[in-house]
């Protein structure tokens, strides 16, 4: 099957489950999701199902509904400064690179993220920052960021990340309340919290000072 047909099949999958940015459908319409999965999935439905698949190092590309879902919920547009938190296989940093943001993302694993610069530049995608370090923390070079995705469940919002987000800023954060995992989108309101989630979610852990590893108490997504 030619890319043409795959893709107008996925984005007329998306349409249906509510996915309705014409400049969302039009980012992941161009990158070829192929280039960012293992491969032994690169040419089989998997590729473009339902499910997040293994991109090694414990870590998992998300499907193409959540990556179009939380890409949605967070409005980017040109002059937003993106921040991302789990760069992973890449795909979604080169999905929100083509909605003409300044994205800047992070990776604990460098090997994960020496792949994906890779794989990124390979495809002449020139807007994106790599770095490789804890993401828990943020990064507070470059704060703050007019949008933050965070691509891996968390206990709680990591409050470096909620200081490093801009005043009226959104962020998307899967964050696990009672064994379930939801997908929060957080806004920066008056410098308090405006949460809401959005759908079920299933992401690896986010490990680090503000993650997994510490569970340290801060402020609760109350939905």
């Amino acid at each position: 099957m030619n890319a043409k047909i795959i893709n107008g099949k996925i984005i007329n999958g998306l349409s249906s489950k509510g996915i309705d940015s014409s400049a969302v459908l039009g980012a992941i319409a161009k990158i070829p999701r192929e280039s960012f999965v293992a491969p032994p999935f690169r040419h089989s439905d998997m590729c473009y199902g339902e499910s997040p698949l293994p991109i090694g190092h414990n870590q998992t590309i998300s499907s193409i509904y959540t990556v179009a879902l939380m890409t949605q919920a967070l409005s980017v547009d040109k002059s937003h400064k993106v921040l991302e938190i789990g760069t992973g296989s890449g795909y979604q940093a080169a999905v929100l690179s083509l909605l003409g943001a300044s994205v800047f993302t992070v990776e604990r694993i460098r090997d994960l993220s020496m792949q994906a610069r890779t794989v990124i530049e390979s495809l002449n995608l020139h807007n994106i920052i790599f770095i490789v370090g804890d993401g828990s923390i943020g990064y507070g070079e470059y704060a703050p960021y007019d949008r933050i995705m965070i691509t891996a469940c968390s206990p709680d919002i990591p409050a470096p990340l909620f200081a490093q987000l801009a005043e009226g800023g959104i962020m998307v954060v899967p964050i696990e309340q009672n064994g379930t995992q939801s997908i929060c989108v957080i806004e920066k309101k008056n410098g308090a919290i405006v949460a809401k989630n959005i759908a079920p979610a299933n992401f690896v852990k986010l490990i680090g000072k503000n993650g997994y590893e510490a569970q340290k108490s801060s402020q609760r997504c109350g939905f």
